[in-house]
């Protein structure tokens, strides 16, 4: 379980939000929801320890993740709403560098599969410098498919794709979902994903 309580972020002399509370469970969605400049990506950042909150604390199963010391960060995958990729790797030295800096050694087969399933089957060995944003976003999502975690946080992960990679996408999350995972995600674009629990959570 995730809990956010009573969480503020200041940017320079402007609060972005204060007193954002929410409890995410296991098949739980949550879309952090709100207008240029509210600070979602600034929430998702906490979220994933990447920066504090100004007051308040985040919790995973009781403990506060400023401790460091649970399973908590083990536990997610956070993909920006920038692809990261590297221009000069392949799509599969990319795929499997990643996953390795998180922490997830992915072998050839194991990449091969999740860039199939995720619509880049044959452009495996392309640069990735050749490729569309769209493709871009699509190999920076298919670490969801080779990296085991329980929270998955993502920033914008529908941006640049067409109609039929937001489908799969919307597959993805759905089975991660059902197999009693959670997500958070911002996005502007329309997306009907079945969860256990769906939560919008409006920064202001």
């Amino acid at each position: 379980m995730l809990q956010g309580i009573n969480l503020e972020c200041i940017r320079g002399d402007r609060r972005l939000f204060s007193k954002v509370n929410f409890t995410l469970e296991s098949g739980g969605l949550m879309q952090v929801q709100g207008a240029n400049g509210s600070g979602k990506t600034s929430l998702l950042r906490m979220l994933c320890g990447l920066s504090n909150p100004a007051a308040g604390e985040i919790l995973w199963n009781g403990t506060a993740i400023r401790t460091r010391d649970n399973d908590y960060f083990a536990m997610l995958t956070y993909i920006g709403h920038l692809s990261g990729t590297k221009d000069d790797l392949t799509v599969i030295e990319n795929l499997q560098i990643s996953s390795a800096l998180a922490g997830f050694e992915v072998d050839v087969g194991e990449a091969l599969d999740a860039l199939e399933r995720i619509g880049m089957a044959g452009r495996e060995q392309l640069p990735v410098k050749v490729l569309s944003q769209g493709q871009r976003r699509r190999v920076a999502l298919a670490r969801l498919l080779v990296c085991k975690t329980t929270l998955w946080i993502l920033d914008e992960p529908l941006v640049a794709l067409d109609v039929t990679a937001v489908k799969l996408i919307q597959g993805f999350l759905e089975q991660h979902l059902q197999q009693g995972g959670m997500v958070i995600m911002t996005t502007h674009q329309e997306i009907d994903i079945q969860a256990k629990s769906i939560m919008q959570l409006q920064l202001v």
